[in-house]
């Protein structure tokens, strides 16, 4: 797929498994030679294999590791990890502390999506817990960041999801009043390193939702953090900057906050900023500020503001927060073809998903529409939840996991 990613670092993940939000590459997609098959459309009657009811609304995208699939969701006012079997069936729940409810409405206590190593567990939480857990639900630590670096300044809820490098698990944090990158190491939860990552920005626009990759820089473990105008990559040993891209935001505009999250495609990061209005492309692999080299195409007119992108085979691929849908070519920024899902009121907020050249894009009032993406676009179905779905979905062994506000389905043939 010619991505950088290396997530799963020290895993001996299959690609039947979804273990973290963006899938086994950190870019929404099922694995190139993945042969199991997805339903492409569903029915109450066809295809949706079993409902759970969840104990309190959560954005979080579920995870699935060996057939037991991973969400974090409050209970009775409390943060809490469960564990659901292949039918449906709660397999254990684990509650780790007091519950620090969203305040937009399609926002919630617990934004962050769980990861996993195969080994263990990881989860957060906008109260600022980060836990390790077994997974059959044994607390291994725990640690609440709030507690340890201060109150959140975010405007809205907390949103970005913990990433895996070899040995540890690690946190961006990027606000008003003060921005790090926290590296806990996988077994202790010990701080193994923190660094500072503070840029002086306009109002609203050194705040960031979006989540790092983990990639290879010159045959190094890194990680990409986009946030505060500035893409940077990190060394994963011991977090000092090996370079960093400014220049996003000449115009100095004001509540550019950075929510959607960079992908990697070819060695070149596809960035959007500027609320979907602009597409970067930056190229990988530089060193010290590379603002001006390291910046390789820039699109006016599109981008997304929300939702992350996906690739698949080589290409990006946009779900826009008003249903345009886009692929574009990562070595010049062009889109190949251009189109839309039906026009309606509901934006998406979730990001698309992709299995065997279908794209899965669920909007926010809970349609989800799946569209053949090669070689070219085309709307397969139109699919109803009846609840509103603001989770990104997770695929995994020929399976749809789609979190609803109070609903866990899961979609397959039967």
């Amino acid at each position: 797929m010619g991505l950088a990613i290396a997530l799963t670092s020290g895993m001996e993940h299959a690609s039947a498994n979804w273990p973290g939000w963006r899938g086994p590459g950190g870019d929404g997609a099922v694995p190139n030679g993945e042969k199991v098959e997805f339903p492409t459309s569903w029915t109450e009657s066809e295809n949706i294999l079993w409902k759970t009811t969840l104990p309190g609304k959560g954005c979080s995208t579920p995870i699935v590791w060996n057939h037991s699939i991973y969400l974090t969701a409050p209970s009775n006012g409390e943060n809490s990890v469960l564990s659901i079997g292949q039918a449906g069936n709660v397999l254990w729940t684990t509650r780790l502390g007091a519950e620090e409810a969203g305040k937009h409405q399609n926002g919630s206590g617990s934004n962050p999506s769980p990861t996993t190593d195969g080994r263990t567990l990881f989860v957060y939480f906008k109260s600022g817990t980060l836990a390790a857990l077994s997974l059959t639900g044994t607390v291994q630590w725990q640690t609440n960041l709030v507690a340890r670096y201060g109150k959140r300044t975010l405007y809205w809820d907390y949103g970005t999801s913990p990433v895996l490098t070899k040995n540890d698990v690690v946190v961006a944090t990027m606000q008003e009043g003060g921005s790090w990158i926290t590296a806990f190491d996988k077994a202790s939860g010990q701080v193994h390193w923190q660094v500072p990552r503070n840029y002086q920005t306009p109002s609203e626009n050194d705040h960031s939702y979006a989540s790092p990759l983990v990639v290879r820089e010159n045959g190094v473990e890194a990680l990409l953090v986009w946030g505060a105008e500035h893409l940077s990559a990190h060394d994963a040993a011991d977090g000092h900057e090996i370079w960093s891209c400014g220049g996003f935001n000449p115009g100095a505009k004001a509540n550019w906050v950075a929510v959607s999250s960079p992908i990697v495609v070819n060695q070149i990061a596809i960035v959007p900023f500027g609320r979907g209005a602009f597409l970067h492309g930056i190229g990988l692999g530089g060193h010290g500020d590379v603002t001006e080299k390291g910046r390789l195409w820039l699109r006016e007119g599109t981008g997304t503001f929300v939702p992350t992108p996906a690739a698949y085979q080589g290409k990006a691929y946009l779900v826009r927060d008003r249903g345009e849908v886009e692929c574009i070519n990562p070595t010049d920024g062009q889109s190949e073809w251009r189109g839309a899902f039906p026009k309606d009121k509901s934006s998406y907020y979730a990001s698309p998903a992709i299995a065997d050249g279908v794209i899965y894009a669920p909007r926010e009032d809970g349609v989800v529409f799946a569209a053949r993406i090669t070689p070219r676009f085309e709307i397969l179905s139109t699919n109803t939840l009846n609840e509103r779905v603001i989770a990104s979905p997770a695929l995994a062994e020929g399976r749809i996991y789609l979190r609803g506000e109070k609903t866990l389905f899961c979609v397959g043939k039967k």
